[in-house]
C-alpha cells in the first residue's frame, strides 16, 4: 500500500511546535513564539488541504498507512497506523483549518501574558493529540489521542494556576474525564476479548454479519453503552457535563478550539466511527438517543438565566452536542458529523467573539455590565450576530441546514425525540439572542473614562477602570471574518444531501438500514422545516421583546418564578447534588479510612512502631557493651553456661 500521503507529518507537525516553544520558548522572543506556534499548525493545515486535493485519486478508500510496529502479544496485534477515509476527513479539515485560526487570534489575544510561550506550546501540543485521535486506524491508537487531548485540555483549562477556580476546573475536567475513560476502556477490553483487535477494518468485518440484537441486550449492546460512557465524559452529556462549564475558566481561544471545535467533538467522532457497532445494537442507539435530547434540552434550560457570557456558551456547546447525539441516536450518523462541523464555524466563532467582547471591556464577562457595545467594536458585533442567527437556525446559514437535518431525522426516527429538539431550538434561539441584546443594545452599563480621565462607573466604586469599550486588533478580527464566512456558507454543502452523499460509504448503509419503512412526503419535510424556523424566530422575537423593548419585564418574570428561576440560575445544584452524594463522601472516606485508618494507623504506626522497637532492643543490648573486662568474663560464663545446659539437655553429641 503507498504511503505517498505522508500522513504522519500532519500531527507531528504541531508536536514539533510544541516541543520548540516548550524547551526554549522561555529565553526567546514573543515574535519568535508566534512564528513557532503558527508555522508548525499552519503547515499541517496546508499539508491536509493537499491531501483532501489527492482525496479523490487514491487508489483505495479507507486508505492505510502504518507508521511503527508497536504491541505484539499472542495472537493480538496493534500498530501505529493511520487511516484516512470521507469521516476522518472531514474531521481532518475542521481540527487543523479551525485550530489554525484560533492559534491566529490567540497571537492578539495572549500577547501580554507571562507565559505567552507555554501557551502557544500547550495549544501545538493539543492539535498533535487531536490530529493522532481523528486519524488513527484502531481504538488504541485513538485512545492515545484521547487521553492526550485529556492531559492538553487539563494544561489548558488550568493555564492561570495561580486562580484556586482554574487550578479547580482544571481538575475537574480531568477528574470527570477519567470517569468516562473508565467506561471506554472496559469497552475496548470487551473488544479484544471478542474479536481479537481493536483495528477498525478487522473489528468492523467480523461485527457487519452479525444480526441486531433485537431481541434484547448482548454483546454489542454493552460495547455499545460502554463506548457512549466514555463519549459522554469527553463531550460533556449527562450525568457527566459538569466539567465543560467550568473549564471556562481557561483563556478564550482555549475555549474556542477544546471546548467548541475539536476535543468536545471527539465523543461524537467515536461514536460515528464505531457506527458498525451501535447499527446491531438497537438499544444502544436509543441510550444514545435518549442521552442527547436530554442533555440538548436540559443545558438549553440553563443557559437561559447565565450572566457570565462565557458560561451561556459553555451550555450552548453542551447542548448543541446533545443534538449531534440525537442525530447518532437515531442512525442519522451523517447529520450528527454534518452538525458537528457546522458548530465547529458558528461555535468557535461565537467564543471568539466573546473574547473580542471581553478584550474591549477589560476583562469584565457579566452581561449586565455591557451593554450598547456595538457602536464601540461593530466588527465583533457583526461577526457574533451572524454566529448568533447561524447557531439560531436562520436559514440560509449553515446552522439552519445541519439542525434542520436533525429535526428531519428525529421525526422520522421517534417523534418525541423531534418535539424536544423543537423546543430546545426555541429556547437555543431565545438564550442566545439574549446574550446578543444584553452585550450589544441599550446603554453602555460598564466603567468608562471620559477625556479628563475621569472614571463613571454603572455598577459600584469598587471595579478597576478599563477605559472606554475599544475594537480588536486585526489579528484577531481575520479569523472572526473568515470563521463568520463559514458559518453563512458552511451549510451548503448539505444542499441535496451533498453532505450525506459524501459519507455514504461510511454511513450509508447504516442509516439506509435503518430509515427502512419511514417514508414522508415532500410537503411534510417543508412543513418541519416551516416549523422550526418559526421557533427560532419566535426565540428571538421573546428575547428582543425582554432585553431591547421592555428591558423591566424579566425582573418581573424572575420575581414571578421565584423559585424555579433561582434553581435556573444555580444550574439546579447539580454541582451541589454531586458534591453532596459523590465528592464529600469521597472525601470523608479517604479522610477516616485511608489517611487516618490506613496511612496513619497500620502504615505509619507499623513502621513507627518497628522504629520505636529497634531503638529500645539497641538500648538494651548495647549494656553489654560496657568496656568492663569482668562484665564480659560474666557474659561469657553465662553463655557457656547455657551451652553446656543446651548439649546436656537434648543430649547433643550421643
Amino acid at each position: 500500500m503507498t504511503s505517498s500521503l505522508n500522513l504522519w507529518l500532519i500531527p507531528v507537525l504541531p508536536l514539533a511546535g510544541a516541543a520548540i516553544n516548550g524547551f526554549l520558548g522561555k529565553r526567546s522572543s514573543r515574535t519568535a513564539v508566534s512564528t513557532i506556534g503558527l508555522v508548525f499548525p499552519g503547515a499541517a493545515f496546508a499539508w491536509a488541504l493537499s491531501v483532501a486535493l489527492r482525496f479523490s485519486s487514491l487508489p483505495q478508500i479507507p486508505y492505510q498507512e502504518y507508521v511503527a510496529h508497536w504491541i505484539r502479544s499472542g495472537s493480538f496485534s496493534a500498530d501505529f497506523a493511520l487511516y484516512l477515509d470521507q469521516l476522518s476527513l472531514v474531521m481532518l479539515l475542521v481540527v487543523t483549518g479551525v485550530g489554525f485560526l484560533i492559534h491566529i487570534y490567540s497571537v492578539g489575544y495572549m500577547w501580554d501574558d507571562p507565559s505567552y510561550y507555554r501557551f502557544f506550546s500547550y495549544l501545538n501540543l493539543f492539535m498533535f493529540f487531536m490530529l493522532t485521535l481523528v486519524l488513527a486506524n484502531n481504538y488504541l491508537v485513538m485512545f492515545i489521542g484521547w487521553e492526550g487531548v485529556g492531559l492538553a485540555s487539563y494544561l489548558l483549562i488550568g493555564f492561570w494556576f495561580t486562580k484556586d477556580s482554574a487550578a479547580s476546573a482544571g481538575k475537574k475536567a480531568f477528574i470527570v474525564n477519567r470517569i468516562g475513560d473508565f467506561g471506554f476502556l472496559i469497552g475496548l477490553f470487551l473488544i479484544i476479548q471478542h474479536f481479537g483487535s481493536l483495528n477498525f477494518v478487522q473489528v468492523f468485518d467480523q461485527v457487519r454479519p452479525i444480526s441486531p440484537e433485537t431481541a434484547g441486550a448482548g454483546l454489542l449492546t454493552a460495547i455499545g453503552i460502554l463506548l457512549m460512557v466514555g463519549a459522554c465524559g469527553k463531550s460533556a452529556q449527562i450525568p457527566l457535563y459538569v466539567w465543560l462549564p467550568d473549564a471556562m475558566e481557561g483563556p478564550t481561544p482555549v475555549s474556542a478550539l477544546i471546548h467548541a471545535a475539536t476535543m468536545v467533538t471527539a465523543g461524537v467522532y467515536m461514536v460515528s466511527r464505531s457506527h458498525m457497532i451501535f447499527e446491531r445494537a438497537p438499544m444502544a442507539l436509543t441510550v444514545v438517543a435518549i442521552i442527547g435530547t436530554l442533555t440538548a434540552l436540559f443545558a438549553a434550560t440553563i443557559g437561559v438565566a447565565q450572566t457570565d457570557i462565557k458560561k451561556v456558551l459553555a451550555y450552548s456547546t453542551v447542548s448543541q452536542l446533545g443534538y449531534m447525539f440525537m442525530a447518532c441516536g437515531v442512525g442519522a450518523f451523517s447529520a450528527g458529523i454534518f452538525h458537528l462541523m457546522t458548530h465547529a464555524f458558528f461555535k468557535g466563532l461565537l467564543f471568539l467573539a466573546a473574547g473580542s467582547v471581553i478584550h474591549a471591556v477589560g476583562g469584565e464577562q457579566d452581561m449586565r455590565k455591557m451593554g450598547g457595545l456595538r457602536s464601540y467594536i461593530p466588527w465583533t458585533f457583526l461577526t457574533m450576530l451572524i454566529a448568533t442567527l447561524a447557531i439560531a437556525g436562520i436559514p440560509p446559514l449553515a446552522g439552519f441546514w445541519s439542525k434542520d437535518e436533525i429535526l428531519w431525522k428525529a421525526y422520522q426516527g421517534n417523534r418525541v425525540y423531534w418535539l424536544v429538539g423543537v423546543i430546545t431550538a426555541f429556547i437555543t434561539s431565545f438564550y442566545m439572542f439574549r446574550l446578543l441584546f444584553m452585550t450589544f443594545f441599550g446603554d453602555y452599563r460598564g466603567i468608562q473614562v471620559d477625556e479628563r480621565g475621569k472614571v463613571h462607573s454603572a455598577h459600584g466604586p469598587d471595579d478597576h477602570a478599563h477605559g472606554e469599550p475599544h475594537e480588536s486588533p486585526m489579528v484577531m478580527l481575520v479569523p472572526l471574518m473568515i470563521l463568520a464566512f463559514l458559518s453563512l456558507v458552511g451549510g451548503l454543502v448539505g444542499i441535496h444531501n451533498g453532505f450525506e452523499h459524501f459519507l455514504a460509504p461510511v454511513f450509508g448503509a447504516a442509516e439506509v438500514a435503518h430509515g427502512a419503512g419511514e417514508t414522508s412526503t415532500g410537503s411534510t419535510e417543508l412543513l418541519l422545516m416551516g416549523v422550526s424556523v418559526t421557533v427560532a424566530f419566535a426565540g428571538a422575537i421573546l428575547a428582543w421583546v425582554l432585553y431591547v423593548s421592555k428591558p423591566y419585564l424579566p425582573q418581573k418574570v424572575a420575581d414571578a418564578l421565584n423559585g424555579l428561576y433561582v434553581a435556573v440560575l444555580n444550574k439546579y445544584y447539580i454541582d451541589e447534588l454531586y458534591a453532596t452524594l459523590f465528592v464529600e463522601p469521597l472525601v470523608e472516606c479517604s479522610t477516616r479510612i485511608l489517611w487516618h485508618g490506613v496511612d496513619q494507623k497500620i502504615i505509619d504506626d507499623s513502621i513507627n512502631d518497628a522504629a520505636d522497637g529497634a531503638r529500645h532492643v539497641s538500648d538494651e543490648v548495647r549494656q553489654m557493651q560496657s568496656g568492663n573486662l569482668r562484665s564480659y568474663a560474666g557474659w561469657i560464663a553465662a553463655g557457656s553456661a547455657l551451652v553446656i545446659a543446651y548439649m546436656i539437655w537434648f543430649g547433643v553429641g550421643r
